[in-house]
């Protein structure tokens, strides 16, 4: 099962990096970015961020932790904040899959997430920053079943 999960976060890099590869503009000198890779904390996840365009981004993520794993895609709309440069807010839609194993049995379950966050670009620097709140309902048998608001949190992401 992790196999499979590492399997699908190394696709998912390589698809972003082939992608960004294709575009010429250095995104890593303004305070915009097209994709970004890093890690986010609660609970631990890999996250890439690539722009489809200048205010819409995909978001994939992948949660390991001790009794499981959860591969999260997520939809962003983005908006400036005018006063602060660099600085965006962004909210949208996703879906998950989680894999679980507990000591009363594993189990797979899907779901559906919302993300509200703010996101934040060193001018000058390949670093973003983002800290958000990912509320989820989640279906499934044996684990997580209804909603759960304690997903989200703050992300460290390198720029190219």
């Amino acid at each position: 099962m992790r196999k499979e999960l590492f399997l699908c976060v190394i696709v998912l890099l390589i698809a972003a990096t082939s992608v960004s590869a294709q575009k010429r503009t250095n995104y890593n000198t303004s305070e915009s970015y097209q994709t970004a890779l890093g890690v986010k904390f609660y609970p631990g996840a890999i996250t890439i961020k690539h722009f489809i365009n200048d205010n819409t981004a995909l978001e994939g993520l992948g949660y390991f932790w001790e009794r499981g794993g959860r591969i999260t895609g997520l939809y962003e709309i983005h908006g400036n904040i005018n006063d602060v440069a660099g600085l965006k807010w962004y909210i949208g839609p996703g879906a998950h899959l989680g894999f679980y194993n507990t000591k009363y049995g594993g189990g797979t379950s899907i779901g559906v997430d919302g993300v509200l966050g703010l996101d934040y670009k060193f001018q000058g620097a390949p670093i973003n920053l983002s800290l958000d709140w990912q509320p989820s309902f989640e279906f499934g048998n044996n684990y997580g079943n209804g909603f759960s608001g304690n997903w989200g949190g703050f992300a460290i992401r390198y720029t190219f």
